[in-house]
C-alpha cells in the first residue's frame, strides 16, 4: 500500500478550501462536484472506483460503485492528475460551513470510519469503501451512523464537518455522543447505538431516542454542527405554504406578512 504523496493548504475559517499541490503524474481523487478550482495541464476524468486496485476488474468495480449507491454518493470518483512538468495544485471545498479536517492515514494505523458524507478527497491509493455497523440495533437505530464510510490507505486523506472540529483521544474510556456529531474514528473505537436515558429523556429531552457509544483506544473526530440539524433549523424558520413566517420575531413576523400582504 503506497499512496502518492501530495502537499496542501487549506484556506478560509468557516467556508473552508482544500488546494492539493501534485509533481508530475501524481493525482488526487474526489467525491464529484467538490473541485473549486485547478491550474493548467491538471487533467480530470469520472472513474468508477477509486482506483487504488490498478488490476480491478469490471464485476468489483460494478460491486464498488452498487456499495457507493447505499452511501448517497455517486457512483463516480473524480481522478485529478498532473499531466505537466512543474507542480500544479487543485483545489476543493467542502459543501457546507464547517472546517476540512487533514488526515494522515499513516499517523491513524492506514484506515478511517467516518461519516458516509464527510469524505472530501484524498491522494490516489486510497481506498474508499462502505463499513456496516456491526449490531443489528445499530443498523435499525443508528440514523446517520448506521453506513459508515472506511478509508484505507498511507497517505493523506481530507474528510469535511459541521460547525468547531474536536478531537479527541480515548484510552480505554466510553464518550456517548449524538450520532450525528461523530465525523471519524479510528479502527480502535467500537461503535454502538444504546437508548438515551429512559423514556420521557427519550422523547422529551430533545436529544433524540438513541446515542452513539464510542470506547476503547484511539482518536475520535466530533462536529459541533451536523448538516441535518443545520438543515432542519433552516427548513423550520423557512417561509411556509402561503407565506407566512417563522422564527423572525413575533412582532417583525407578523409585520412582514402584512407587508407581503398576507
Amino acid at each position: 500500500m503506497k499512496c502518492h504523496e501530495v502537499e496542501y493548504e487549506i484556506f478560509g475559517d468557516d467556508m473552508q478550501v482544500v488546494e492539493v499541490e501534485l509533481d508530475p503524474n501524481e493525482s488526487v481523487i474526489a467525491e464529484a462536484g467538490a473541485m473549486n478550482w485547478m491550474e493548467e495541464q491538471i487533467t480530470f476524468e469520472a472513474r468508477m472506483g477509486d482506483g487504488s486496485k490498478q488490476d480491478e476488474g469490471v464485476i468489483s468495480k460494478l460491486l464498488s460503485a452498487g456499495k457507493r449507491v447505499l452511501t448517497g454518493e455517486s457512483i463516480f470518483m473524480t481522478h485529478f492528475m498532473n499531466a505537466g512538468s512543474g507542480k500544479k495544485r487543485v483545489a476543493f471545498a467542502a459543501p457546507y460551513p464547517g472546517k476540512i479536517i487533514p488526515i494522515d492515514m499513516a499517523a491513524v494505523g492506514n484506515e478511517l470510519i467516518c461519516q458516509k458524507d464527510s469524505f472530501l478527497c484524498a491522494a490516489l491509493g486510497t481506498e474508499v469503501s462502505i463499513a456496516f455497523a456491526k449490531r443489528l440495533g445499530t443498523g435499525f437505530f443508528g440514523g446517520e451512523g448506521f453506513i459508515l464510510q472506511r478509508l484505507r490507505g498511507d497517505g493523506m486523506a481530507f474528510v469535511h464537518a459541521g460547525g468547531t472540529v474536536i478531537k479527541r483521544e480515548l484510552t480505554g474510556e466510553t464518550l456517548r455522543v449524538d450520532t450525528g456529531c461523530i465525523v471519524a474514528f479510528s479502527p480502535g473505537i467500537d461503535y454502538d447505538i444504546q437508548r438515551a436515558g429512559g423514556l420521557k429523556s427519550m422523547f422529551f429531552g430533545g436529544e433524540g431516542l438513541f446515542l452513539a457509544t464510542l470506547r476503547g483506544t484511539g482518536t475520535i473526530y466530533l462536529q459541533s454542527l451536523p448538516f441535518s440539524r443545520l438543515a432542519d433549523r433552516v427548513l423550520a424558520h423557512a417561509p411556509r405554504a402561503g407565506g407566512s413566517r417563522k422564527g423572525e420575531g413575533s412582532v417583525l413576523g407578523k409585520l412582514g406578512n402584512l407587508l407581503d400582504g398576507d
